[in-house]
Parts: C-alpha cells; sequence; structure tokens
C-alpha cells in the first residue's frame, strides 16, 4: 500500500508541475491538479496542505540547488576568498552555473516568472537580502585571516551582486540559450564579475 501512496504523490508533483509551469501558481487550482492526476480532491490534501505546501516541494530541487550553491560560496561552507585568483575557480563557477540551468531550467521559469501569489513570490528578493548579509559576514571572516584585503564594500554593490546573478538567469531562460553559447556568455559574465571583484578586494 505504501507503494501505491509514494505513486500517487509523484504522479500529482508530476501534474502539479505541469500545470505551474502552464498557469503559475495563482492561475492554477487544486482540483485541476486532482482531476489530472486522477485522484479525489479531498484525497489530494492527504498529502499536501495546500497548493503552497504543493508548490514549494514541486519547486524543492531547484530551492535546495539555489541555497547550496549560496552557501558553497559565502555560507557555512564558504570558500577562501583567495579562490578568487585560480583558472580552477572560474570553470567550476561556470559549470555550477550551466549546471544550475541546464538540470532545473523548468523550475526555474516557474519560480522566476510563475510563482506571483505564492510564498515564494519574493523569493528572489528574499534571496538576496540574505545573500547580502552572508556575504558580509563572510567578508569579516576573509579579512581577519587575510588582513591585507579590502572588504569595505557597499552593502548595496553587494547586493547588486546578487540582483544581476538573477537578472542573468531571466535572461537566458526567456531567450532559450543554447548550452553552448550559455556556457560562453557564462564564462564572460564570471571574468568580468571575478575581475571586477578581484580589483575591489584587492587580491
Amino acid at each position: 500500500m505504501q507503494v501505491l501512496k509514494e505513486d500517487i504523490h509523484s504522479r500529482i508533483l508530476a501534474v502539479a508541475g505541469q500545470q505551474f509551469g502552464q498557469k503559475g501558481y495563482a492561475k492554477t487550482s487544486m482540483r485541476e491538479i486532482a482531476v489530472s492526476a486522477g485522484v479525489g480532491v479531498g484525497n489530494i490534501y492527504n498529502y499536501f496542505t495546500g497548493k503552497d505546501e504543493l508548490f514549494r516541494e514541486v519547486l524543492g530541487p531547484v530551492l535546495h540547488a539555489l541555497e547550496s550553491m549560496l552557501q558553497e560560496h559565502h555560507g557555512i561552507r564558504g570558500e577562501d576568498i583567495m579562490v578568487m585568483r585560480s583558472e580552477k575557480y572560474l570553470r567550476a563557477c561556470i559549470d555550477e552555473y550551466v549546471a544550475l540551468i541546464d538540470t532545473h531550467r523548468s523550475l526555474m521559469e516557474i519560480l522566476l516568472f510563475r510563482a506571483q501569489g505564492s510564498s515564494l513570490e519574493h523569493f528572489r528578493e528574499d534571496y538576496t537580502d540574505r545573500s547580502t548579509e552572508l556575504v558580509k559576514a563572510w567578508f569579516s571572516a576573509m579579512q581577519r585571516k587575510h588582513p591585507g584585503i579590502n572588504t569595505a564594500v557597499s552593502d548595496f554593490i553587494i547586493h547588486l551582486h546578487t540582483v544581476w546573478m538573477f537578472t542573468m538567469f531571466e535572461e537566458l531562460l526567456m531567450h532559450s540559450v543554447p548550452k553552448r553559447e550559455m556556457e560562453n556568455i557564462l564564462h564572460d559574465y564570471i571574468l568580468f564579475e571575478i575581475q571586477g571583484w578581484r580589483a575591489i578586494i584587492r587580491i
């Protein structure tokens, strides 16, 4: 019986992902999802307390990927700032961004363009604010470790750094940029970004 429940759960998630992708959060109803998934409207609430919980679970993979990326660079697993001088770091950043879009393209489109009305409607802004605070704390830690670097960077510059990242993601998605071209674009963008930070931080 448990296998059957897991199958229903997966089917609901798959159908919900399609519906949210086509209509967006606000215009998708739990009734439509239930009918398309072949379950009773009442039964769907045995798996999800409501549409918002279902929406967040559908987007779980891309939310996890974005959180991991944030923590890897500036959070609890933040790298040493001096790695920014290496070609390996540049390549790793390019691969990370390409993999994020390549793996989660449809979910990213839902998150960035079709989340109006959900608890994730302001995800971009919330993520940017959190990122700003994490980068500030990371800069403080790096300044203690490397006293010679310059971390006197305004909060707004740090804020813009994340805003530009999301703008880049949105443009790549809206224009359906092919993977090979996307790699070249990301190479130039990240090189520009790293060189800019290196000049500011003086490393």
